[in-house]
Order: C-alpha cells, then structure tokens, then sequence
C-alpha cells in the first residue's frame, strides 16, 4: 500500500516553520509578482551530522533532533526440553495427535500462547511457545504440569516463615510457581507441619526448593520485638501525620507498627534486622520516657455533638494541633455518653492547645430550616441541579433531607450555614407561594387502569397539566393518590382524574361464552368483522383469549349500557353461525357424483344457490364417497333430499331402516369404522348411516340396490343380536396384592378360568383410580360362572393361615443376600406372603410361613423348588480367549444379565490380567531345585485368566455355556479387490462406519501399504453371514459402478472451426449447457492460451451413444451457423446510441426479432459508421431494412436539435487558467551538475537506519511457517 501526500505553497511553509524557524524564508505567489522558489536543502532539510555520543554532546537543534527510541517487541519466546525419560506421553507413532496434541490445543485456546512441539534425535520433546510474557509463563505451568511426568519433594523452613513465602494476598506464591512451574502445597495455619510440598518436574523442584530455602534464610536474619507503652503516648511517638515514625523507619530500616486509635491495644511491633531494630527501640523508648516526665494533661468539655468538628475528616484536626502545638487530644469513643476531652502534653502548650480545641469545636454548626416533605423533592431538583448550586458555593456544607419530615437539616462552617440557609428558605418560600398540591381517594384497583398502558394516560395528565402524580404501589393497597405542581394545573389535573375514576365505576366487564371454533370467523380475514364491532362500539373493549389456552371466554369492557348493546349484538352474530354450521354427511356411490355435479358443475350450483348451503364434494381422486353439506338446518335437510333423489333416479336405491339400541352402536362400528366398513364392502358398497352420538335415537339407516340392502340389514342385526348376548358384564373385586396370584405365572390361572367359562377377565391397569376392581365380560352364563369362581379363589385367599417348613441353614443365605430379593420376589407372586427366616447365629431349621392358605401353598412349594436346584447346583467352567470377554460382555454387560435371566444361573467372569505376556515365560529355579511348581505350564491347557465359571442346574449350564459360546466372535475373511478399499471405507470412514453398525460386527480392512485384497470380518457367527453378503452386495455395486464409469469416460473429437465456438457457447455459455443437460455429457473447448493443442477440436465425454447425439447437435448448429451471411452497413454514428438503447435493450431487441448477430464499430475504428449484420440471408436484408428505417426517423430528430442548439445562446466560459506548476524548487540533485556526486543509497552514513538492528531470531527447526 502506498501513500501520496500533495502539498501547496501554504501548506508546506506552514510545514518548515515547525522544524527549522531560522532557515525558513516564505515564498508567496500572486499574479502580480513571483519570487524565487525555495532551494531543494531549504524545503527539505538535511539529517543532522553522526556526532560522538557524550555526555557533554550537545542534542542537535531541528526537525530531526530527538532521539527515537528502539521498540522493545512484546511478543517473546522461550524454548525448553522435555526428557525422553520425563514425557508423559511416549508413543512415537501418535506424534502431533491423540493426547498430547489435544492437550497442546487446550493451552493455546486457555492462555493465548502459540507452541511449536519437535522431537529430538534423543526422543527428547522440544517444545517452542511464543507470546506475550504473562502468556507464556501461564503456558509453560500447563505444559510442564500436563506433558512431564511429576515428581514431589518437601522442604522444611520454621512455620513462622511460611507467610513470607504466600506473600501479600498469595502473590508471592504464585509469582514462584509460575517462575519455577511447579505446584508448591504449604500448610494450613492449623497445621502443625512445618513441611512445604514441592511437585514438578526435577528442574522446577530444585528452583523452587532454592527459592523457598533463601526466603526462610533472608528471614532468620529479621528479628521480631513487641515494645509496651501507653495507648495515651501513641501519638507522640506516631508524631504529626505519622512523621517521626515513618522517619525512625527509613533510618532504621524497621518496620514499626502502632495500633490505631480505634484498635484498644498498647503494644508497639518492631521487625527488622537485629541491630536495626534495636536503634529504633532505643529511640522510641526514648520518645516515650522524654514525654512521660514532661507531659500534663487538663480535662475540658465539649459538647458531644461537637466532637466530630474537634476530630476533624480522618482525623486531620487532631494531626493539626499537634503539629502546630505538640499537644494530644484524647477524645472518648463515639459510644461512649462523655463529653471529656483530654489535652495532653507541656504545660507551656496547653493554652494555646485548648484555644484551638474550642475554635475547631465552634468552627462547625448545625441549623434546620422548616419546608413541608412534599416540597423536598422539588428543592433538590431534577437530578439534584437546584441543590447541586447551594453545595456547588458552600462545598463544606452538609444537607440532609429527612423522609416524612418537614424539615431540611444543615451542617458545616458558621458563615456557610448561615448562607446555605437563607438561600434554602427562599427556595421554600417561592416554591410554596407558585407550587400546590392536593391528595384525591381513588380505589385501588383502578390505578392501573388510571395509569394505561404503559403509563400512556398518567403521562398524558402528567404533560398536559405540567403536574407530578403520585400513585402508590399495588403492595401498599392505598387509595390515596397524590397531585403537586401548579395551582391551576392540579386542580385541572384532580378534576381529570376523578372523572376518569367516576367513568371506571361506571365500567362493568362482562364474560361472554363463545366456542373457539368461531373466534376465528368473528374476527374476520386480517381483523376485518372485529374491526366492525369495535366501531359500532368504541367505547367498548373486547379480549380474545389466546388460541393456545383453549378457551371459550371473550371478555367485554366499558359502560354499562355499551357492554350490554355489544353482548346482544355479539350473540346473535353467534347464534347464525351456530345456525349456518349446521353439517351433515350424504353417502353417495362414487359413480353418480358427475351426475349430482352436472355439465360444468350445472346440477351443483343450481343446488347450493337453490338451498343457499355449501356443498363439499370428495377429491376425484379420493376413495371417499361422503358428500358434506353446510348450513342451516332445513336448508341442508332440503339439499340432502335433492341429492339423494338425483341417486334414486339414476339407480335402483332403496332404503331401510333398523332398530338396534344406542349403546351397541360403538361396538358395531368397531375401531375407526373397521367393523361397519367390512360389512359395507362385503354388501356390495352400501351406505350404512348410525345417528349422532349422545342422540338418543335407536334408528339405522341403509341405503343402496335392494338385494345389498336386504343382505346388510341381516348381518346388522345378527351381529347386534350377537353383541348383545356378549356384552354382559359383572364385577369383583379382590385387593390389588392378590392380583398377580389370581393370574397366575405367566397367566396360567386367569387364562384356565377364561378357557372353562369363555369369559373375559380385565384387570385394572395402573393408571385406573380403582385398583381393586376386576371387570368380567361376555354371555350372561359364562360370566356368572367366572365370578363364581374368582370369588372362591379371593375368599381362600382371604383366609390367613400359619405354616412353617424345615430349611438346611446352608440354603438360608441364598434367601436372605441382597436385602432378601428372593423373598421380595416370593412375596409379590404369591399374594403378599410373608416369609420368615430364623435369625443369622442361630442353627435352626425352621422357616415360618404367614398369609392365604393358596398362597402360602404354593410359596412352599416354590421354597422347596429353589432348594432342589440349589442342591443340584452344579459348577461347569468354560473357556474363552480373555481378549474376547468384553465382546461377550455387551455393552453394560447385557448380554450376561440375559443369559443369567434365561437360564436361571449365576456367571463369574474372572479377574483381568494386567500382563498377559508374563505368563508366559517359566517361573525361575532358585538354587538349583526343581519343585515341579516352577515347571513350563502345559500350552494346551487353557489360563486361569481365560475360565468363566457357571453356576446352577447342570442342564441349565449346559445350556447357558452354549449360549455363552455363541457370542464369542469369529473372524471370516472375504476377498475384495484392493482398488475399491477406498470407495468401501467411504469419505472419513462413513461407509465402513455403516455397515458395522448395520450388521454389528467389526471390519478390519488391510493397510494400503500392504496392497492386500483380504478384508476380515470379526462378530457374532449369526451376524457373519448377513455382514458378508452384504459387503459382498457392496462390491457388486462398486463394480457396476467402475464398469458404468468407462463406458461414461467414452471420447469423442469434432473438428468445428474456432470462428463458431462462440456461438455453439452461446450467451453466458446458454446454448453448449443446454447440449450438456439435454446428452448428459461433458464438452471442453480448446484453450486460446496453449498453443500446443489444435484450436479447431472440440472433445465431447459421455456415454457413446450420447456423445455421438451431442456432435450431432454440434453439427447442426455449425452447418446453420456456415449457412450465415456478413454484410456491412453504412449506419450514421450519431444514431448508434438511440438504436443500441438503454444496456442494449433495443439492439437485443432487433436481434431476436430477426434472429441475427448485429455489431458496432469500437471507439476509434478506421470507419465509424460501419455496422456488420450477420445471419440468413432473408433474416440480414429485413434486419438492414429495419436498421435502416430507424436511421432515417432518428437523424430528423438530430437535424432538429442541431437547428435549435445554433439558436441557443452558447455559456459563459472562465478564462481558461494557466496550468499550475506545481510545488518547485531550486538547486535540486536531480537538476545538479555530472560533477556533483548523487548519494548512495546502500551507503548507512548517507540514510542511517532509525534505532538499534534487531538480529533475526534462529529457530532449532528452520523458519516459522
């Protein structure tokens, strides 16, 4: 980017007066005279001269005087090494991703730094970060604590200098951390441990142990002294504004530290160097016996409201009397009711002590001026402005304005007070003389409604009547409103809101129930009818409820007599639509609707016109035959009559009707009309019509041919007459406890009632309120029979009897284990029973049982059979390979718990082996002996680490170790050939990805180096087939789709002359797309720029058969194109514009017209008026003859606005000014003479470089990309 600066004559003199005064002489221009221009060394000054440096060397004057400073950069860089030894992470192949990499990334992200990791020869890890210091160090504390392994060491220091290592607010600790990265733990104050916790690397641990060490060293130098003296001599020894301490401190060295005034301790605390401290003791022992002998005290009172003056801000008094006396003033504590104040020091002093004391005391005074609390508010002002100009001159005084008081309280210096008074009181008199106010009782609850939507009326009053509205909140349930401002304008403002409020009683609000359905339509398109009603009714305001609340309520606001016009009004508009929304359905066979419609929809108009009803007829290509009719009752009633009789004409309809009660309608017409639908269709198509629900009405209507209607009616009822037999229901109830043991396991007990009576039994669901309620359904005998036996069952069951069984003690644990689930199970599928097991510790045998004397049975009975499988449990090991128990896991070991739920057994998986290959090497002799222990281990013989173990009935894990054997995975390996791996892997894996998930196994497909066709495919045997025959699938169409692929890279070469192209492209390439879409095919030019390629061939890729259609096209448009003839117009130039048009919107115009090329000439052609016409021959004469007509109509209008421009008076043109010159100067090196020598550039004497060269930073690895 480059910078131009122009300059003028003025500008540039200005310029030189601010870098050499006395070389500059100003050159002005006019047009009367011309001085000489300056010289080339007065405009342009040169550098100053390279002087010695020295101290005495004085800066040279001028522009380029000053020197300029070497930029320190910012940004810095710090490389350090990681041990092979010391990296945490150490897998060589994973370098530049996986963990360490993603840890790389997080401390960039964290701290703004940029790092650079390379691995030395060593394998060491080199690790670059640049950034800005604070940065840099954060980087390095992450790395060092997440890249190198960490040691930890302790070093003990005295516990009394562990806080000098924390430092002020912990700064210290972590300024060391960060220099040192490492992580240093220090011991809580609690903690009697004097051990400081080092971690880090060794570097980091060495610095920072060293760096404590010199810490603790630098404070056993340091001594600690606690000095007794008077809380009374404290201020002597402070001195004035805590002089001569702070002096004794800068001399001594020592820090001194004397409690503050507020703070009841008496002892001084010296730290410093031994012998330092032992001088500033000294000398303030010394202080203090000195005062101690010559000091007096005196006792005056001071009022108690006056001591705050006495003190002074920040205790500033006091420090002035002893500065300027050397006497203390010991005032007593703000809670404290004394009025003794304290003078203490030299008797000679005291005087003049007290003198002070009485006229800080009197200095300050405290006035109150009376102005009613409503008036406070407009004294201070909008934001405080009126006060702000009374504290604004009278900086020292305090006003206080106290809520609910009529008052306003001043403080501060006597003759302030007095004028900050006065000036208040006249504020107070004025404002009470021009301001009012008035308190009105307007109900509560129509202050919102006062206020308006978002405060539009309080405003509007507000602004009108130039008055402040008080309204009180809603929590405080006041009806007291407050008005104050003008006069005038509160009495304007109370009589306006009183007949607001008298207006609001007035006001009634009225709910009209209107269904939601017709909301809607009462609204209208875009708001259209509602907008009528509230015109009719302006004064009345009208709520919709929101369409997602689903409510019926439309609430009305305003006067009464309004609200009550508007309800009336609004209901009857309800009524009609309720009346015109009056629907009914009219069934009519498919193959008569053009009938009912008529030519040109004649029938159907004439009808809804007729009937003044809307007529909705199916889709024609809808299977539906239903035919809705909208409107008034009797008006859909006649219209339903004409379409019916306009059926019964066209064909033999008859009608029936059939008597089946209301109650079995439902039922009869079954789940979403399945049932009635069946019997319709099985009838040869007719119409079945039931009454409305909730009717009342027993009536059926069939319409349809005779003989189909018959045949329908016959099944209606049969089945009515069966449905009425089956629907007899009764009920029972039993306690929901004893449901699961009416049923049975898996249903065995419910489903034997069922099968002996026929009936239907319905349990309650969970959701149902009543759970102990059971519903038997069916003919009348078979549910009486089912009753009668559920009842006998629930009537054993209710009977609770006591039985004990004998249980070996061994078998109890199996019972009792896991918070006694079994039982739990036991207790749930038996009806509530409880079983009792004797106490742990105890040798009894005896188990008692307790509940229904069914349940308690058959509870034994399932004891018994756990036993016996207990005692037939049996052990069976089976043996798979380690690597695969995960696998036979399943995902959260699901596939184990199914296994075990299946087969009623327990399945031990064994511990995992942290070093497999260990194993393997022969335990080693020692001395000599051979034990047989430390023998080879049979290779044939499975590891321990390999057995899972199966536990319970033999069959049953026999069984479960089959299963178990199923689910390890086995490995086929399919044959693929290697040139499709890539498109079988798909784009990052996705195609792979999907055929595993799909087929849930594992595909291994080899490295590409290995040039391998093998893909293996690892899962469960049941998975493997349908995985390889799926992959298998997936090389069919790999293939298909290379074969499809070479017949798609077919080529075809045209020769076309290189003149055509453009016109087989076509405009914006319209003509070739269109060849390329229509023969699906690829077209490519010969590029202009290659030389090498021949220009006149086109090459056409594609489908053979397509490529040959496309040159045909090509052809084509080449043979009309050879067909074309040029000619040459000679077309006045002045009239190209008019014809070309606005952006060549005529010239396109004639073009596509007469379907022909038209060219101008270019700006500057040899033959202006040339215009080149090129197209069929007959299309270019009729185009020419066209052009040549548009010449002719627009050189008459040039002729005559050449005619009136010889008329028109020509402007008034400035004389032309003489070209200005520019800046010029005299003497310049471009004008000097061959003699003189020009400068050289390369020379660093003739154009020094500005500050000190920075060498270029070296990088380990080559230069920073």
């Amino acid at each position: 980017m480059s910078s131009v600066a122009v300059l003028t004559q003025e500008s540039f003199a200005e310029h030189r007066s601010g870098l050499v005064p006395q070389q500059i002489r100003v050159a002005t221009l006019n047009s009367e005279e011309e001085s000489d221009p300056p010289t080339y060394k007065d405009a342009f000054p040169p550098l100053p001269e390279k002087a010695p440096c020295s101290e005495s060397t004085q800066e040279p004057a001028g522009a380029w005087g000053n020197k300029i400073r070497p930029i320190k950069a910012s940004v810095i860089t710090q490389v350090f090494h990681v041990p092979l030894e010391e990296r945490k992470y150490k897998d060589m192949n994973q370098f530049g991703e996986g963990e360490q990499a993603k840890i790389c990334l997080e401390i960039m992200q964290r701290t703004g730094a940029h790092l650079e990791l390379s691995l030395a020869k060593d394998q060491g890890l080199s690790i670059m970060v640049s950034g800005k210091l604070d940065a840099v160090m954060k980087a390095r504390k992450d790395i060092v604590a997440r890249l190198q392994t960490q040691a930890s060491a302790t070093v003990a220091i005295p516990k009394e200098h562990h806080r000098f290592v924390i430092g002020k607010n912990g700064e210290k600790l972590q300024d060391l951390e960060l220099k040192t990265a490492t992580k240093i733990q220090i011991p809580r104050p609690d903690d009697a441990s004097n051990q400081i916790r080092i971690t880090g690397t060794k570097e980091g641990i060495e610095k920072a142990r060293h760096e404590v060490l010199l810490i603790s060293a630098e404070q056993d130098k340091r001594a600690v002294e606690r000095l007794e003296v008077e809380k009374a001599f404290h201020p002597f020894i402070a001195g004035p504004y805590n002089r001569l301490v702070t002096e004794i401190m800068q001399e001594t060295g020592t820090r001194i530290n004397i409690p503050p005034p507020s703070v009841n301790r008496t002892e001084i605390v010296f730290t410093g160097e031994k012998e330092q401290l032992a001088q500033a003791v000294a000398r303030i022992k010394k202080i203090y016996e000195e005062k101690k002998k010559k000091t007096t005290t005196i006792a005056v009172e001071v009022k108690k409201s006056q001591h705050k003056y006495v003190i002074g801000p920040k205790g500033n008094c006091l420090q002035e009397i002893l500065e300027r006396t050397g006497v203390s003033v010991e005032i007593p504590p703000s809670d404290s009711s004394s009025e003794t104040v304290i003078l203490r020091g030299e008797p000679e002093k005291l005087g003049q002590a007290l003198t002070e004391v009485y006229a800080k005391a009197n200095s300050f005074t405290v006035s109150s001026v009376s102005a009613p609390s409503w008036l406070h508010r407009f004294i201070i002002g909008k934001k405080g402005q009126n006060l702000a100009r009374v504290t604004q001159q009278m900086p020292k005084v305090h006003i206080e304005f106290t809520e609910g008081e009529d008052k306003i309280t001043l403080e501060g210096p006597t003759e302030d007070v007095n004028v900050a008074r006065e000036q208040i009181e006249a504020m107070v008199k004025d404002l009470s003389n021009r301001m009012d106010y008035v308190e009105i009782n307007i109900d509560h609850k129509f202050h919102r409604h006062l206020i308006g939507k978002s405060g539009a009326n309080i405003n509007r009053v507000k602004d009108q009547y130039k008055v402040s509205v008080r309204i009180p909140p809603d929590s405080e349930k006041s009806s007291l409103v407050r008005i104050e401002g003008d006069p005038q304008g509160v009495r304007q403002a109370k009589r306006e809101l009183l007949d607001l409020a008298s207006r609001m009683e007035n006001e009634r609000t009225k709910d009209l129930v209107i269904e939601q359905r017709f909301h809607r339509t009462i609204i209208g398109q875009k708001g259209e009818r509602i907008r009528e009603i509230r015109d009719k009714f302006p004064e009345v305001i009208i709520n919709f409820p929101d369409p997602a609340q689903k409510s019926d309520i439309v609430q009305l606001r305003g006067p009464k007599n309004e609200v009550e016009k508007c309800t009336k009004y609004m209901q009857k508009m309800v009524a009609d639509l309720v009346e015109n929304s009056y629907s009914i359905s009219v069934p009519i066979f498919k193959q008569f609707h053009k009938n009912i419609i008529g030519k040109g929809g004649a029938n159907i108009k004439k009808i809804r016109e007729e009937s003044n009803t809307k007529i909705d007829l199916p889709a024609e290509n809808s299977n539906s035959e239903t035919i809705v009719i909208t409107g008034k009752r009797a008006n859909c009633e006649a219209a339903r009559s004409r379409i019916l009789s306009i059926q019964k004409d066209l064909a033999n309809i008859t009608e029936a009707e059939v008597s089946i009660p209301a109650k079995l309608h439902n039922s009869l017409i079954g789940t979403k009309g399945r049932l009635i639908r069946a019997i319709m269709e099985e009838c040869g198509g007719v119409h079945i019509h039931f009454p409305v629900e909730g009717s009342g009405s027993d009536t059926v209507v069939i319409r349809g041919p005779s003989s189909d209607v018959e045949k329908a009616k016959r099944q209606l009822l049969h089945l009515a007459e069966e449905k009425q037999t089956r629907s007899f229901t009764a009920d029972v109830r039993a306690k929901p406890e004893y449901h699961k043991f009416l049923i049975g396991k898996g249903g065995g007990k419910i489903r034997k009632v069922r099968d002996t009576t026929g009936a239907r039994i319905i349990f309650p669901a969970a959701e149902d309120k009543d759970q102990d309620l059971i519903t038997i359904m069916g003919k009348e005998d078979a549910v009486r029979e089912a009753q009668k036996e559920l009842e006998a069952l629930i009537q054993n069951l209710d009977n609770v009897v006591e039985d004990c069984m004998l249980v070996e003690p061994r078998h109890h644990r199996h019972f009792v284990i896991r918070r006694g689930q079994v039982l739990r199970e036991i207790a749930e599928e038996y009806g509530g029973v409880m079983v009792s097991f004797p106490r742990s510790g105890t040798q009894s045998d005896r188990v008692t049982l307790k509940g229904a004397k069914d349940c308690v049975e058959a509870a034994k009975k399932r004891i018994q059979e756990i036993i016996e499988d207990l005692e037939a449990q049996v052990t069976v090991e089976c043996a798979i390979p380690q690597k695969f128990h995960r696998s036979v896991m399943g995902p959260k070991g699901s596939r184990i718990q199914q296994i075990t739920r299946d087969y009623n057994v327990q399945i031990k998986f064994p511990d995992r082996e942290e070093n497999p290959a260990h194993s393997l090497e022969p335990a080693v002799q020692e001395n000599g002996d051979d034990t047989g222990e430390g023998r080879e281990a049979d290779p044939g013989s499975p590891r321990r680490c390999d057995i899972i173990v199966i536990s319970g009935r033999k069959e049953k894990c026999e069984a479960a170790k089959e299963a178990l054997e199923a689910l390890v995975p086995v490995t086929v390996e399919v044959e693929v050939p290697f040139d499709l791996h890539r498109y079988i892997i798909g784009q990052k894996g996705s195609g792979i990805r999907k055929m595993m998930d799909e087929f849930e196994v594992n595909i291994h497909v080899p490295a590409p180096e290995l040039q391998s066709d093998i893909v293996a495919i690892t899962g469960l045997a049941a998975n493997l087939g349908r995985a390889k025959a799926g992959l298998l699938e997936r090389v069919r169409e790999l293939q298909a789709e290379q074969e499809d692929r070479a017949l798609r890279s077919f080529k075809l070469s045209v020769t076309v002359d290189p003149k055509y192209h453009p016109k087989i492209i076509g405009r914006k390439g319209a003509v070739i797309t269109q060849i390329r879409l229509e023969h699906d095919v690829s077209i490519q030019f010969p590029d202009k720029d290659d030389g090498s390629q021949p220009q006149d061939q086109i090459t056409i890729t594609g489908y053979e058969k397509n490529t040959e259609a496309a040159r045909d096209a090509i052809l084509k448009i080449v043979g009309e194109l050879e067909q074309m003839v040029s000619e040459d117009v000679p077309l006045d130039h002045r009239v190209h514009a008019r014809i070309i048009g606005a952006r060549g919107k005529a010239i396109r115009k004639i073009m596509d017209e007469f379907k022909v090329d038209i060219r101008f000439p270019q700006s500057g052609a040899p033959d202006p008026n040339c215009v080149t016409v090129t197209g069929l021959p007959e299309n270019v004469e009729e185009a020419i003859d066209h052009i040549l007509n548009l010449e002719e109509e627009y050189l008459a209008d040039v002729a005559d606005s050449e005619v009136l421009q010889v008329h028109v008076k020509p402007p008034v043109h400035e004389e032309a000014r003489a070209p200005s010159k520019g800046f010029v100067v005299r003497d310049a090196p471009w004008t000097a003479s061959s003699s003189e020598k020009a400068p050289d550039m390369s020379s660093s004497e003739e154009f020094p470089s500005f500050g000190a060269q920075v060498a270029p930073k070296t990088l380990p690895w080559g230069p920073k990309r």
